[in-house]
């Protein structure tokens, strides 16, 4: 991240601030229902242990949910797009797992695999799926046909062909999807812990919210937005290093 745009970053998130604070000051909003930022900030000063341990929870479902969507993503496009076949009848199963609506799942999951991190990591994996699969698939797709009917003149492979030519011009709109799937991936993880779960942001928000400590909700919300935040920029710089020879990475 650039020091122009961490600067920009700074400048919305204070922005934000003020903008909050001159809502509260102006409406005279009770606290249960928008706490001030300075009521957030002493929530987060007093509960700094217990908002680090649920971080450290959700955070470990976003990354590991992530890592595991990118890698089925990948080797599912891959596939699909080696093999006709395998997208007649795959695609319908990647649309599927996106059109039924995360908290029909949730529950699921949870009922299946449990409480802890194993089912809150299935369902940001489920979540990211799509993206990154459907993104990688039609870079795939996409390729340039010359360069295709070119290599084929020459006696190239079906894989030489995917290796070489389909899947370095299908990065950039694999780097897309994987920062899609960054953004998505802390849904998967809360909704996870909003069904059913014994620890994490979600869990810890919900249960602020039964007890009507709302700044404590806020303080939770908070830490997630910046973790949410701070994971999309690191894979957008991330993608941007491993994708060095395309401009549009």
């Amino acid at each position: 991240m650039t020091l122009q745009k961490l600067i920009k970053i700074i400048a919305i998130f204070i922005s934000i601030l003020l903008i909050w604070q001159i809502v509260v000051t102006l409406t005279s909003i009770e606290h249960y229902i928008l706490p001030s930022p300075n009521r957030v900030l002493i929530a987060l000063n007093q509960n700094y242990g217990i908002l680090y341990k649920h971080s450290v929870i959700t955070f470990s479902e976003i990354i590991l949910g992530l890592i595991l969507g990118v890698g089925l993503g990948f080797f599912s496009a891959l596939l699909m797009g080696y093999y006709k076949l395998a997208r007649d009848w795959l695609m319908p199963i990647v649309v599927i797992s996106q059109a039924i609506p995360v908290f029909a799942l949730a529950p699921i999951l949870v009922l299946w695999i449990g409480y802890g991190l194993a089912s809150k990591i299935a369902m940001a994996t489920i979540i990211i799926y799509f993206p990154i699969t459907a993104a990688l698939l039609d870079g795939l797709i996409r390729t340039n046909k010359e360069q295709i009917y070119l290599a084929k003149i020459m006696g190239a492979s079906s894989w030489s062909i995917i290796k070489n030519i389909k899947l370095p011009s299908a990065m950039p709109s694999f780097a897309s999807g994987v920062r899609i799937g960054a953004a998505v991936a802390p849904i998967g993880a809360v909704v996870g812990e909003w069904v059913g779960s014994s620890g994490g942001l979600g869990y810890l928000m919900l249960h602020a919210n039964a007890k009507m400590q709302i700044d404590l909700m806020f303080a939770a919300l908070f830490i997630l937005a910046l973790i949410a935040t701070l994971t999309y920029f690191s894979i957008d710089k991330l993608m941007k290093n491993l994708i060095y020879w395309s401009a549009q990475s």
